[in-house]
């Protein structure tokens, strides 16, 4: 069974750092691009950022570019999104997800509150 457990979400001030974990279990992790999604209160969801199975290259939404970064962990099956220079607009439920055999499959997601 695919599982995906997000976690590091909290409440950090305008301009702090946060560092969201992804552990993933069930199936080949290596092997699959994995994405970070988020939905903040209200709004639909916004896909951030995506990493190549290898972790050699990742893409980002332009509005995270340069304070973002994704990068993953293959031996230990563990995805990271490192979040810097927070905005209140960054405030959102963070999901990992990837596509397998033609199926999404998401995590439970960690909130994230950008607030003074």
């Amino acid at each position: 069974e695919v599982q995906l457990v997000e976690s590091g979400g909290g409440l950090v001030q305008p301009g702090g750092s946060l560092r969201l974990t992804c552990a993933a279990s069930g199936f080949t992790f290596s092997s699959y691009a994995m994405s970070w999604v988020r939905q903040a209160p209200g709004k639909g969801l916004e896909w951030v950022s995506v990493i190549h199975s290898s972790g050699g290259s990742a893409s980002y939404v332009d509005s995270v570019k340069g304070r973002f970064t994704t990068s993953r962990d293959n031996a230990k099956n563990t995805l990271y999104l490192q979040m810097n220079s927070l905005k209140p607009e960054d405030t959102a439920v963070y999901y990992c997800a990837t596509r397998g055999n033609g199926k999404d499959y998401w995590g439970k997601g960690t909130l994230v509150t950008v607030s003074s």
